[in-house]
């Protein structure tokens, strides 16, 4: 037998006290290839990233990871080293977002990894891999959110579109493509007079503060969005829904302020309006593929580098903490290798 390859990794575990109690938490580990999970491809990652998802999962919130112990991070990038599966070959250069990283199987907080290559997508041409990471499943989120809105119909003639959780990952994004696409887009966020300026550099036209949102309202409100990305849920869901023009298209991708969604009926049945969920962690190969192809012809990659802060794997946790708190926005690119 060989020796096994030791590497970097960060591992969420769970342990239980005396009382029964149980606590999870996390730390940067070194392990070794016997660690790895069931897969026919091993990879070398180079990049992943720090989502709301891995906020939670390195502060030891619960609702993220299912087994334990496992490695976070719900993105990686990286080269194939070794395949099984035919349509991967060493040396080719792979994204993974979601498809239970981080939930169920080891994640990219790691130097390596082992994975399906079912759900594997190949780096477009034109993106490098630090781009593609930062990218990641925020980026990925959000574009599945423009492709729904566009199915629904809304096109930039239709009018204003709103992006709630504007200066987060998945709405910096959202932001960015919605503009890059002609559309107006109106950003809400709780900090205009610190963040206006990142957003109006982003693309957008008009900015929303989010208290005008975020509580309760009545169910129906006067039409102001031909179309919203919302990745908040909760009252402001509710309320963008009550505010969205008659036939528009709401996607819903998070839950930042709350999993519930006190709404009624209405705006469904007397303005036709759809409400149309966001899944990036199960999405079909063909539309990953088709997600990452718009992303690469979309997306302005210089301005996304503007919204692009890269830090080594033991920072990982302070920049979990930020994202927790809301003192970060756009995007967080961990360098496994550093």
């Amino acid at each position: 037998m060989g020796i096994e390859t030791e590497f970097r990794a960060i591992v969420v575990d769970r342990i239980e006290n005396a009382e029964g109690r149980k606590t999870q938490s996390a730390a940067l580990r070194v392990v070794d290839d016997g660690f790895l999970m069931a897969g026919d491809v091993t990879i070398a990652v180079e990049y992943s990233s720090i989502n709301y998802k891995d906020g939670l999962a390195l502060m030891g919130r619960p609702g993220v990871v299912r087994a334990w112990p496992l490695v976070a991070g719900i993105d990686l990038v990286g080269t194939v080293e070794q395949s099984a599966d035919p349509r991967w070959s060493a040396g080719d250069q792979v994204i993974l977002n979601g498809a239970g990283l981080s939930e169920t199987h080891h994640g990219g907080l790691a130097e390596r990894a082992r994975v399906s290559g079912g759900s594997l997508v190949r780096l477009p041409s034109g993106i490098s891999a630090v781009r593609a990471a930062a990218i990641g499943t925020a980026g990925f989120t959000a574009m599945l959110s423009v492709l729904g809105l566009e199915r629904g119909g809304v096109t930039p003639e239709s009018g204003a579109v709103l992006v709630t959780g504007a200066a987060g990952g998945v709405g910096s994004v959202a932001v960015a493509l919605l503009a890059a696409r002609g559309f107006q887009v109106h950003a809400s966020t709780g900090r205009i007079d610190e963040l206006g300026d990142y957003l109006r550099g982003l693309g957008a036209v008009e900015l929303v503060d989010r208290r005008t949102l975020s509580e309760a309202g009545k169910p129906l409100q006067g039409q102001r969005w031909a179309g919203a990305v919302d990745s908040v849920g909760s009252a402001t869901l509710a309320n963008v829904l009550a505010q969205t023009n008659y036939g528009g298209v709401v996607t819903s991708c998070g839950l930042a302020q709350g999993a519930d969604l006190p709404a009624t009926v209405m705006p469904f049945i007397l303005r036709a309006v759809s409400l149309i969920g966001i899944n990036s962690v199960e999405a079909p190969l063909a539309q990953r593929e088709e997600a990452w192809q718009r992303l690469a012809s979309d997306l302005d990659l210089g301005l996304l580098d503007h919204l692009t802060q890269v830090i080594p794997l033991e920072a990982s946790f302070d920049a979990a903490a930020g994202i927790l708190a809301g003192t970060m926005h756009g995007r967080t690119v961990v360098d496994v290798r550093r």
